[in-house]
């Protein structure tokens, strides 16, 4: 694990997978999270199978996402594969209509599927640009558009979309990524506005500095991924990278009914990276111990 920290949830569901407990926060739903392969995707799934729901797993990476359903199978749940690409218009057509086909409905859209692209505004092509913005942020328009009125016939739903951190601040040669997220927040309040009225609520979650394989893919490409660690974990006031699990213990809090007056939110679970500007700052003196 990148970061020390405590916290995480057991990768199975429960020590007893035959056995699943009474008052779950998901009960009765259906949710579809994309990029629930592996991350905070695959936290979400298994901790909203936890509790009660029953799941469609969507992701490119085909071995992985059929590893989240084992998972989520081995303890009780209730979950399915469907092979997504979310840059597709069709490809994500074709998961709305088989969670339908499936469970006769879809509670929850945990738009959470993303990429990342570490270059210089001027170093990115018009395809890697295209690529990224159709991964982070048309999927979500796909999702929305194939999910929403089955939502409305049902009488409401939940949407949730992954922001960041830089869906509020720029970062360092992630320009066409910082577009994006800035973009998913200013498009989260646009439907939450649209929707309202038919009982859907839509939030995005904004994670900091969080401890995932695209994550370590990053560091680890690094001259000296252990400085890269040390600098990046002094950033956060918690003095950890966060972990999936802490991601998706605040996105269940937002697609469950303890949220239900709440809509067009950044929801931002970052371990007080956002409000520490000077945080890292080694001239500035510590408090005596």
């Amino acid at each position: 694990m990148l970061g020390s920290g405590s916290g995480r949830l057991p990768t199975q569901l429960g020590t007893n997978p035959g056995r699943r407990r009474s008052g779950m926060k998901l009960e009765g739903k259906v949710a579809v999270v994309t990029g629930a392969a592996r991350g905070i995707g695959r936290a979400s799934a298994i901790l909203f199978a936890k509790e009660g729901a029953k799941v469609t797993v969507a992701d490119i990476r085909a071995e992985l996402g059929r590893e989240t359903v084992r998972l989520i199978q081995s303890a009780a749940g209730e979950s399915q594969f469907v092979p997504t690409d979310v840059a597709s218009e069709d490809q994500v057509k074709r998961m709305v209509e088989q969670t339908i086909s499936r469970w006769g409905r879809i509670d929850i859209l945990f738009n959470n599927a993303g990429i990342t692209l570490v270059k210089f505004l001027e170093e990115t092509s018009e395809s890697e640009w295209d690529h990224l913005m159709s991964v982070n942020l048309k999927s979500i328009f796909f999702g929305v558009k194939y999910s929403a009125e089955y939502m409305r016939q049902q009488g409401g739903g939940v949407i949730l979309n992954t922001g960041s951190v830089s869906s509020f601040v720029g970062q360092l040669r992630t320009p066409a990524y910082v577009a994006s997220k800035g973009a998913v927040m200013l498009l989260t309040k646009s439907l939450a506005v649209d929707y309202g009225a038919d009982n859907i609520r839509v939030n995005c979650i904004c994670p900091g500095i969080t401890d995932t394989p695209m994550l370590r893919e990053h560091i680890e490409s690094a001259g000296d991924p252990a400085a890269v660690i040390r600098e990046r974990t002094s950033r956060v006031p918690v003095g950890r990278f966060l972990t999936p699990e802490d991601i998706a213990r605040a996105a269940l809090y937002l697609v469950s009914d303890d949220s239900e007056g709440v809509t067009g939110i950044a929801h931002v679970v970052d371990g007080g990276y956002l409000s520490a500007a000077e945080y890292s700052s080694s001239w500035l003196p510590r408090r005596s111990e």
